[in-house]
């Protein structure tokens, strides 16, 4: 094992303690004598997922401290295939006698199952090898707990400076290291080492008696400079003022059919929520059905139009620095840019190799879990919105009566992705091209077709936001990216959260 620092923070004191800890080696064998035991007992097919996970957690509530999480986590996952269908089992005991045993429960349950359970089978994909590493110019394990939690505090001094009262002031920083090691009875090999941070605050301000609240996360992968690369001091001074004076001054928003344009954010979570999940392929088979949920979308609507041709949307696992980064998926399969929505039409559904053979297709490489003891299924990682050739304020200027939906405060969208409501936080009224007076919470309510096919233009003004994306049951939470440009919608409805 490799000896290391470790560090408790006393709360109570505020003071900083070196501790000794150990991390884990990662014994690569292990996972080769699991895949070996369930090939000699008969399995079709094999695979094994060997990880470990080093975890950070820094949490700030109200200018206080409070509980910091340190987690070092290591397991294995096994995927077998018995009898023509697919059974799961995981363990964090690895000695040998241990991974023997779970081996051959897995067999002997997934035999039993597939009496009554649907026979399964897995698209034909290469033999990949690999090995790649996400590097850090400055490692987080390098850095003291004092050094994470001053990025906190920095952040707490910037609200103050404000003098805006807010009362709820929620921040959360965790830097988190993951290795993985997956192989198949196919003779696929692939080893990663990622780390990413993630940063998430939730505050409310409050004037007089009315009040508002804001959320964001903004996460990636790679070292401690990209994660201050954000500058969350400014972020955050600058969210509070302009959160509080849309409080104060907003006017209800209008009535009558209008043109909105819409930020990033609102981009962001728009596609995440109606074009990504939708076309998760497990979903569209309606195998997610009982736990994360249906979708209006059907094996037959490939190639329907279902939005305007401005609309083109992506889903790419291998951008550089991004939250959902990865160069292969957790089926062995390599990574690559996926276009589910192209000039207004659907293109392609998120796949891993069953679905992609139950549809008779090839997987795109979208099969992931979010531990070793979670199963991998279909999931997103880095959806967005196209860019297109005009810049935001070209989208305003070619408004006459609308209004600026910057970001958001909460959204909904029912169990089959077909119907969503956008609440809008600092938001603006346009008259002849030009913003006025902010807007206090308007609300689009739309169905998912009626959204996407009332784009008509798309701006320049890229951005990629972070999210935490749930799925499936046990529930497994991902790192994702979401986003686009600003979007103009034509010619819909808008009602006050009031």
């Amino acid at each position: 094992m490799l000896y290391a620092d470790f560090w408790e923070y006393d709360f109570l004191s505020q003071k900083l303690y070196k501790l000794p800890f150990y991390l884990f080696f990662m014994d690569l064998d292990i996972a080769e004598f699991a895949l070996n035991h369930a090939l000699k007992l008969g399995a079709k097919y094999a695979d094994a997922r060997l990880e470990t996970t080093a975890t950070n957690e820094f949490i700030l509530k109200n200018g206080v401290p409070h509980m910091a999480g340190f987690e070092r986590v290591q397991g294995l996952g096994v995927r077998v295939n018995a009898s023509g269908c697919f059974g799961f089992a995981s363990t964090n005991e690895l000695e040998k006698e241990k991974i023997r045993q779970m081996v051959e429960k897995a067999m002997k349950i997934t035999s039993a199952a597939c009496r009554i359970g649907e026979p399964a089978d897995m698209s034909e994909e290469p033999v990949e090898t690999a090995d790649y590493v996400v590097k850090q110019r400055i490692n987080f394990e390098d850095l003291s707990p004092k050094d994470k939690l001053n990025v906190l505090f920095e952040v707490e001094k910037a609200i103050a400076s404000t003098k805006v009262d807010v009362p709820g002031r929620f921040f959360s920083m965790a830097d988190f290291y993951t290795e993985k090691y997956f192989i198949n009875s196919e003779g696929t090999k692939i080893l990663s080492k990622i780390p990413r941070y993630d940063f998430w605050y939730f505050i409310t301000i409050n004037d007089k008696g009315k009040t508002a609240q804001r959320y964001w996360q903004y996460g990636g992968a790679g070292g401690f400079e990209n994660l201050t690369a954000h500058n969350f001091p400014e972020i955050l001074k600058n969210e509070v003022m302009k959160t509080d004076e849309a409080l104060r001054k907003g006017i209800t928003p209008p009535k009558e059919k209008i043109d909105v344009v819409v930020g990033p954010q609102v981009t962001g979570i728009m596609v995440h929520e109606s074009v990504g999940h939708p076309y998760e392929a497990d979903r569209v088979m309606g195998r997610e059905a009982a736990q994360a949920g249906e979708t209006f979308i059907k094996q037959d609507m490939l190639k329907t139009k279902i939005g305007s041709y401005a609309v083109n949307v992506f889903d790419d696992p291998t951008l550089e620095e991004s939250f959902g980064y990865y160069l292969y998926d957790d089926d062995g399969v390599k990574a690559r840019k996926r276009h589910l929505i192209k000039n207004g039409a659907i293109n392609e559904f998120l796949h891993n190799r069953n679905t992609a053979a139950a549809m008779g297709t090839k997987s795109n490489g979208a099969s992931r879990a979010s531990s070793f003891n979670r199963e991998a299924v279909v999931r997103m990682a880095n959806t967005y919105v196209a860019p297109g050739e005009q810049s935001e304020e070209e989208l305003i200027e070619g408004v006459k009566h609308g209004i600026f939906m910057k970001n958001f405060m909460e959204w909904n969208i029912d169990d089959k992705r077909l119907n969503a409501k956008y609440t809008g936080a600092e938001s603006y009224i346009i008259n002849n091209g030009k913003l006025g007076d902010y807007v206090l919470a308007p609300v689009i309510e739309i169905s998912t077709p009626a959204l996407w096919s009332s784009v008509d233009a798309t701006a320049k003004n890229m951005e990629y936001h972070s999210g935490t994306c749930g799925k499936a049951e046990p529930m497994q939470a991902i790192p994702v990216w979401f986003g686009g440009p600003s979007m103009r919608i034509r010619n819909i409805s808008l009602s006050n959260k009031k």
